[in-house]
């Protein structure tokens, strides 16, 4: 009997095992995105952690709104960026890169979501011309970059502790942007001023308090050195999702010959479908 109900247990421990691994892989499923090109194709998975542009990215896809859009910006050792509709009919010498869907979506910068070879970022305007930092509607580019050493990358760590306390700057600020819409409309400089006097002490005291905010981990300069990317954009844009296959492809595209505005000289289409 004691050898029956041993063998049931690990029985039902098997088939539980089983029921988790098929919940787990359903739900890695519901997050993944094919990118086909005439290169190759790229799967995509899409975070969690960025909950707007994983489900912004997703109705764009079953809204068949990427297909038959170029890569059309590419830069060695850089980046490969997609996304714009205007691409879509674009004549040899147009200026592409403004386009979009008609909207922005909140930054959600994590500084745990690297600019890693692979990661799947958003792309935006400057801070000059757009300070909330808001990614574009549509418009995304994969990292391809380079390995760096670690001594490189501590010569870098200044400007990414940097980039973390705006990134955490405008996480603050977010709270109160009712408060600061009013203030703006109602001119209220000496308020605007005094609040965000207020969000600056706030996050210097929070990275005084953890010195490690921003800085390299050992995760982090191993990634960087063994696998590579582009360790100089962290904190600045919002990195949403990781190529998990095809990153061949990406390294395809990003050695393509380019033209003017860093358009590839032979187009490259891309068309997305959800992996169910």
């Amino acid at each position: 009997m004691k050898r029956v109900g041993h063998t049931f247990r690990i029985t039902l421990f098997i088939v539980l095992l089983a029921t988790l691994a098929s919940t787990m892989e359903a739900a890695e499923k519901k997050n993944l995105v094919l990118i086909e090109t005439s290169l190759g194709n790229i799967k995509i998975r899409l975070y969690d952690e960025t909950p707007q542009h994983r489900d912004n990215f997703l109705k764009l896809v079953k809204t068949h709104f990427y297909d038959s859009l170029l890569f059309h910006r590419v830069i060695k050792d850089f980046m490969i960026q997609g996304g714009d509709p205007d691409s879509k009919l674009a004549s040899r010498d147009s200026m592409l890169g403004s386009g979009g869907p008609g909207y922005t979506i909140p930054e959600e910068i994590n500084l745990d979501l690297l600019h890693k070879r692979g990661a799947l970022s958003a792309a935006r305007l400057s801070d000059e011309v757009n300070p909330t930092r808001a990614s574009s509607g549509s418009q995304f580019y994969i990292v391809w970059g380079r390995k760096y050493t670690r001594s490189e990358l501590m010569g870098m760590e200044s400007s990414k502790v940097e980039n973390a306390k705006k990134a955490y700057f405008y996480q603050l600020a977010t709270g109160f942007q009712d408060t600061i819409k009013v203030m703006i409309k109602n001119d209220d400089r000496k308020g605007l001023q005094k609040l965000q006097e207020a969000l600056v002490a706030k996050s210097e005291m929070e990275f005084q308090q953890h010195p490690e905010y921003g800085k390299f981990s050992d995760d982090d300069i191993k990634t960087y050195t063994t696998i590579g990317g582009t360790p100089f954009l962290d904190g600045d844009y919002t990195v949403f999702g990781e190529v998990v296959e095809g990153l061949d492809v990406v390294e395809k595209i990003q050695n393509s010959k380019i033209g003017k505005a860093d358009r590839p000289l032979e187009d490259i289409r891309m068309k997305m479908s959800i992996i169910e």
